[in-house]
């Protein structure tokens, strides 16, 4: 038998298709954008999704050549969709999403911490406030577009939103629930009917139906199963929030394992019984055993972005190059910057261009670029942006020691960023973490694939996974280089202490809060 895994990104949806023992059998992508019409602004219509979704699907099953008695079902993870789609009562989009990247819920997240007790924020849901969360974007949308509100029969997250289209069910997973925040009890496993009340978001507008990852989310209808050469009544699974299901895809059971998720952002974390909540991270039930296992993770706004950003917007050049030859522009860039010594010769980037998550929750964070001179050219700034992404992870996981949590030596890296051997390799150094890769750059499709087998009976529980997940040599940390990174980190730290205010009038003077 055959299963489909696919993950709907910020800037991109990715399917898988593997065999019943976790073997490769093809993949297909598809690209688009986020709309961002103002500065910390980015949403999305949840129409390019649906659209991504269904062409890289049939794309899969079409090159593969297997029969479609043969695919035993079908999983989807997507974005931390923020706000989720607000729809009417026919299901129908009134807005677009606020996905996780949109900071524009600044007066909200200064409501709620005005009024809400942190103890009692935190003592309810594990999590704090800032307007990364979800429920802190429902607010602005009340607050804002009442004419919206009015209407709204229910918030869909984005994957939740294609399980609709795909099933005629609306439903959402503990994962998605939980990163919510705000309005879902972490102990209890379900919406805080006292929270909801508080922040004045009534309980009927979140879905009434959670389930588990690997549960059946519903049956595969004739029109989609029709556009994508799927046999009717395939079996659609829940799945989950893209960064534990890669973590998932890692192989990941245990407390002290812990993964990178770097694309687009970034997202580290672990796993625990729940003895580890900090306000500091984000915390909601893991992807398997989602009754007694948590995923906690730090979530910085930039990573992949970055090096995308400069790519863009100053790799002019190296895009022909790959036009022309197929090379890729990034493995250009990073021909260019390898070597360059650590630290850039002096330069130091904070990679907040779309303010930050955790652990600073600053959505006026801004992007900065310190200790230019005439020496410097355009490989030093893109090996400072590489830089900075990993000063961001060190940055998040000292967050999580602080708690107590113990981390094995090596932290597992996937997605996207994880290709690039050279970038691998700056955030060994810079973190102190060997860095360990999956052999083949599956990512959350994979797990997805897999919570899709667990749903269908075709895999008996999760410690399989340990049987499906092959690695690439470990990436070992350079002891002179992670001493010369140490320095550097530290000051990183202090450019974002001795620039906060300036940041924060610099947003308002911009207009962007």
């Amino acid at each position: 038998m055959y299963l489909l895994g696919t993950d709907i990104g910020t800037q991109g949806t990715k399917t898988v298709m593997v065999d019943e023992k976790g073997n490769f059998i093809t993949d297909a992508f598809r690209e688009y954008q986020v709309i961002t019409p103002r500065p910390s602004w980015a949403e999305q219509w949840p129409d390019v999704w649906l659209e991504a979704v269904v062409e890289t699907i049939a794309e899969c099953v079409k090159k593969s050549g297997v029969k479609p008695q043969e695919i035993a079902g079908l999983a989807l993870s997507g974005l931390y969709g923020g706000s989720g789609i607000p729809v009417d009562d026919k299901v129908q989009p009134l807005y677009p999403c606020l996905i996780w990247m949109d900071r524009r819920a600044r007066k909200e997240t200064q409501w709620v911490k005005d009024n809400v007790p942190l103890e009692k924020i935190f003592g309810i849901t594990g999590n704090y406030v800032d307007s990364y969360y979800g429920f802190t974007k429902m607010m602005w949308i009340r607050n804002n577009l009442p004419e919206i509100w009015n209407k709204i029969y229910q918030f869909v997250t984005p994957k939740d939103y294609v399980i609709y289209r795909f099933t005629g069910n609306l439903i959402t997973d503990f994962s998605s629930a939980g990163n919510i925040g705000g309005v879902f009890d972490i102990h209890k496993r379900t919406w805080s009917d006292e929270m909801c009340e508080i922040l004045g978001i009534p309980r009927r507008m979140l879905p009434e139906v959670i389930l588990k990852s690997s549960d059946v989310a519903g049956k595969l209808n004739k029109e989609f199963a029709q556009a994508m050469g799927l046999l009717e009544g395939t079996p659609v699974v829940a799945g989950g929030v893209d960064a534990p299901v890669a973590q998932l895809c890692a192989g990941v059971l245990e407390p002290g394992e812990h993964v990178a998720m770097a694309g687009t952002s970034m997202c580290w974390g672990t796993v625990h019984g729940g003895e580890y909540l900090t306000p500091g991270l984000v915390s909601f039930p893991y992807v398997v055993y989602d009754d007694k296992l948590i995923y906690t993770f730090g979530g910085s706004a930039t990573s992949g972005a970055l090096a995308r950003w400069f790519r863009d917007q100053f790799g002019r050049y190296e895009k022909e190059v790959e036009q022309n030859t197929g090379i890729s522009a990034y493995t250009l860039l990073e021909l260019q910057a390898k070597d360059i010594a650590p630290g850039s010769a002096g330069i130091l980037v904070l990679p907040y261009f779309m303010g930050e998550r955790s652990p600073i929750w600053d959505p006026d964070a801004r992007g900065t670029i310190l200790g230019l001179s005439l020496y410097h050219n355009r490989a030093h700034v893109y090996r400072a942006m590489l830089e900075a992404a990993a000063y961001s992870l060190r940055h998040n996981m000292e967050e999580a020691l602080k708690t107590g949590m113990k981390l094995n030596p090596e932290c597992w890296i996937v997605g996207g960023v994880a290709r690039s051997s050279f970038w691998v390799q700056i955030f060994a150094d810079v973190t102190g973490f060997n860095m360990k890769r999956l052999s083949k750059d599956v990512e959350a499709p994979f797990g997805d694939a897999f919570l899709a087998g667990l749903g269908t009976g075709v895999i008996d529980k999760p410690e399989r996974i340990k049987d499906w997940v092959s690695f690439r040599p470990v990436i070992e940390v350079d002891a002179e280089r992670h001493q010369i990174y140490t320095r550097y980190y530290e000051l990183f730290k202090e450019l974002y202490q001795s620039t906060r205010e300036v940041m924060q009038k610099l947003a308002e003077l911009s207009g962007s809060v």
